[in-house]
């Protein structure tokens, strides 16, 4: 959500002014892509009135883990890292409304208060008494959130390069001002685009492989997702988090690639500094998205956190 996104996004004005309308994107059967995206783990739930896909696996006595992805993204994010972690550990994972198979929020309603509600309302939903939880970006900024709002439902706090401090695009207590023609991509996206701008999440070039980069073209492709990534941007407004960082309770782990261009790995020592039980681990070679990226590696501090008493 920072500046090679907007920056790579940008690049729809050379659809426009071409003036092809063979690069038209229109969005997809949502028949195909359950079909093709839902696994038997799979629910699609009505939570708080809106409808989230949900899946939900590892034993269920087991110690709860919630994820939750960054913008742009979806539940499958976390795949390389579940894979890892539901031996031990009940994890579950969602579409955020908009996202993925997740349908718009029927409330129109895309702010991170909205989030909130939506994770304590699926942990009723579930019966769930506390978790910990896991975000990346947009993900994490909502995670540590909701530990500091609810430190009675939260256990731990694994942030993977979380969002939250001001940047060029989104400063504190102001929306973010969106360029016309990036709105544009509610009407074209092409492969092409969507490669150029996942690139900039990538270290490694070679892990951002065919079957990755068509899975974000479907899921970007649902019916609505791109009307409601343009609305959660536009209702975006950062206030400064160190206040609200500075009284969390529960233990915090930060990771973080060495090679991030969305958000810098040097914004991990204001995280640090304003959390008090936190730690960082970085990695060498890795970008925005180590859990894809990386995933037998960034895992490993992970666990080593989760099965810390």
């Amino acid at each position: 959500m920072k500046r090679q996104i907007f920056s790579g996004l940008l690049g729809l004005a050379l659809i426009f002014l071409s003036g092809c309308s063979l690069l038209l994107t229109p969005d997809q059967s949502r028949d195909a892509l359950e079909l093709k995206y839902l696994t038997p783990e799979s629910n699609m739930t009505m939570i708080s009135g809106t409808q989230l896909h949900v899946r939900d696996t590892g034993p269920d006595d087991a110690p709860v883990i919630i994820m939750l992805h960054g913008i742009g993204s979806h539940l499958q994010t976390w795949d390389g890292w579940v894979d890892a972690l539901e031996t031990e550990f009940r994890t579950v994972r969602f579409d955020l409304p908009g996202a993925g198979l997740s349908p718009p929020d029927s409330s129109g309603d895309y702010t991170d208060a909205r989030a909130l509600v939506l994770i304590l309302s699926l942990m009723d939903e579930l019966e769930i008494e506390r978790a910990s939880l896991i975000g990346n970006s947009l993900g994490g900024r909502v995670a540590w959130k909701f530990a500091a709002a609810h430190p009675n439902r939260t256990e731990k706090l694994v942030l993977v390069a979380p969002d939250g401090f001001a940047s060029p695009q989104f400063q504190y207590d102001q929306k973010a001002e969106i360029p016309f023609i990036l709105t544009l991509v509610r009407f074209a996206l092409p492969k092409w685009l969507i490669k150029r701008t996942l690139s900039a999440a990538f270290s490694d070039q070679s892990k951002l492989d065919a079957e990755t980069l068509q899975r974000y073209f479907d899921l970007l492709h649902a019916p609505g997702v791109r009307r409601a990534l343009i609305d959660r941007m536009r209702q975006t407004v950062l206030t400064p988090p160190a206040p609200i960082l500075s009284e969390l309770e529960t233990p915090v782990l930060l990771i973080w690639g060495e090679d991030d261009r969305i958000i810098p790995v040097e914004t991990a020592t204001e995280f640090l500094q304003a959390i008090r039980n936190s730690k960082l681990i970085t990695l060498t070679g890795v970008g925005h998205l180590p859990q894809e990226e990386a995933p037998e590696t960034s895992i490993e501090p992970v666990l080593a956190f989760l099965r810390t008493p």
